[in-house]
């Protein structure tokens, strides 16, 4: 294990074990750079040498604590301002060494955690550099640069390439699908009940005050921005095959689904829902009902985290540095910060568009928000029988829901031919119709790890298959099946599945899988496209 937590500092080891470790950079040093940071450091498997951040107090708290420590300063190789200043630094270090000219030992690969609307130019531009990637989830928040995307890497020799779908590698879900899939304990899968229940609070922070709040400038909707990973995790369960059995039996190629449907809407988090007491007021610090209203921003941000001496998430998104002044200065200087936060505000009628959209508004009341994504909202997968395979006819319904007790705590049922499978991010619970008896599985639930695990167990599988293919010297193809399990198509063909099912929410229709994917994936690829079927 590494030395320190999330609130400690690294002193960089430097034994002869630590230099023989794959060494990666960090392009965005927010709350998920973080979290991969300490994923790498804290299996063991990797170190971390680079930061690169814009910000500089988020790039020297990330540096201080995963990279060069807190006793030291950081050489020029380790912090970069920018992904562009990083490429290059990169392109000139491989012209030196090429040159036999001494160079800083270079990274191994990249995690790209920048904002969502970037991705598709960072990944771009870092691809000619022969990197491995993993790139937080979305892929990209449109088809078309997804498509973009897998068309550039095609375009290069083959590398690791891992998208933050961290549902796949927690432990709970490892089990649960070995044992629906793999172990085929209620038989054949007829029907999956899905919620991801996000938060009443995390929504209206995130998806109505945050950076999610609006489709436009490139940022996507909800279904995309909040649940890609969810769609994601609903076809890895019914569509991906299973891996072959210990007898070497051909794979299977994926079930994929006949047609998807989707209704939702933007229910609660609008003008008309507005309290008639709050009066005109679009800033809760000026709020007549600030002392009650349940989405108060004081009482979600201060008395509810800071005031508990938790700076961290979502306090540390609304003011970076209140972890900082809290440790430095005491509580009513961090308050204070907060609350200057909390206090920005604009003016609809002046305040031109472009400066509202570019930055999130926490202080801002959730009825007088620009926001326009769904907070309610289900999709519906449909699978025909398929004589080739023998697997029968299923449906999924996903729903998801803003106004929950529950953040982020996934719950459902799985009905098959011989039994039913009830799940919730702690326990799974498996009754068979066989012979009238129930099992419950408790999986392991990594305590500093969020998405139940899933986070350190896609860091630590994208690290061994990067250390597999420039240690061991395995096939790109080979590392990135048995470690990663999924290949950049069908990443691509999950994040598909969102906006087809986002058109099919708009039109008000269902839609054809088949057709929808040959019209506006395998086309647009130009013939390259694979009708869904890669895995």
């Amino acid at each position: 294990m590494a030395p320190f937590l999330d609130d400690q500092t690294n002193d960089s080891p430097t034994d002869d074990t630590s230099a023989k470790l794959p060494r990666f950079a960090i392009i965005g040093a927010g709350q998920r750079g973080n979290a991969y940071a300490r994923a790498v450091v804290d299996s063991g498997l990797g170190l971390i040498t680079t930061v690169i951040e814009p910000i500089a107090f988020k790039r020297q708290l990330l540096g201080s604590r995963y990279i060069w420590g807190s006793k030291a300063k950081p050489t020029p190789e380790q912090e970069f301002s920018s992904w562009e200043n990083f490429i290059k630094y990169e392109q000139q270090r491989h012209k030196d060494a090429a040159a036999g000219i001494p160079t800083p030992e270079g990274v191994a690969g990249v995690f790209v955690c920048v904002r969502d609307e970037l991705h598709t130019e960072v990944v771009k531009a870092l691809a000619p550099l022969g990197l491995h990637m993993l790139c937080e989830k979305p892929l990209a928040t449109t088809l078309e640069d997804c498509l973009s995307i897998q068309r550039t890497l095609l375009q290069y020799p083959a590398r690791i390439f891992a998208i933050g779908h961290v549902l796949r590698y927690s432990p709970h879900n490892l089990l649960l699908r070995h044992l629906v899939r793999g172990e085929r304990v209620i038989g054949e899968v007829l029907s999956l009940e899905h919620t991801e229940p996000v938060g009443w609070w995390h929504f209206s922070h995130s998806y109505v005050r945050g950076h999610w709040r609006k489709e436009g400038l490139r940022r996507g909707p909800s279904l995309l921005t909040k649940s890609c990973h969810d769609i994601d995790w609903v076809l890895w369960m019914l569509c991906s095959p299973p891996p072959p059995g210990p007898g070497g039996e051909k794979e299977m190629p994926p079930h994929l689904p006949s047609n998807i449907s989707s209704r939702g809407s933007l229910k609660q988090f609008r003008r008309a829902m507005k309290p008639k007491e709050a009066g005109e007021a679009t800033n809760c610090l000026s709020c007549p009902i600030k002392e009650t209203c349940m989405y108060s921003a004081p009482r979600i941000y201060h008395d509810r985290h800071l005031a508990k001496a938790n700076a961290k998430w979502p306090v540390e998104i609304v003011n970076p540095e209140a972890e900082s002044i809290l440790t430095t200065s005491g509580p009513d200087a961090a308050k204070q910060a907060l609350f200057e936060s909390l206090a920005e505000d604009y003016d609809a009628a002046t305040t031109p568009v472009q400066d509202i959209e570019s930055r999130p508004w926490f202080g801002r009341c959730v009825w007088e928000s620009d926001n326009d994504v769904c907070d309610d909202q289900f999709v519906t997968f449909e699978w025909d029988d398929n004589p080739e395979t023998g697997i029968g006819a299923k449906t999924a319904n996903f729903h998801m829901i803003a106004h929950s007790l529950a953040q982020c705590e996934r719950r459902g049922v799985i009905y098959g031919t011989t039994g039913e499978v009830h799940y919730d991010s702690k326990q799974i619970t498996v009754h068979s119709f066989m012979d009238d008896t129930t099992k419950v599985f408790n999986p392991e639930v990594p305590k500093n790890s969020h998405h139940g695990g899933g986070d350190d167990g896609l860091a630590q599988q994208f690290v061994k298959a990067v250390d597999a293919v420039d240690r061991e010297g395995w096939e790109v193809w080979r590392a990135q099946r048995e470690f990663l399990g999924v290949t950049v198509e069908e990443c691509v063909r999950s994040h598909a599945a969102v906006f087809c099912a986002e058109e099919a929410r708009r039109e008000g229709k269902v839609v054809d899988w088949g057709e929808w994917w040959w019209e506006n994936v395998e086309k647009e690829l130009d013939g390259s496209g694979s009708n869904g079927m890669a895995t």
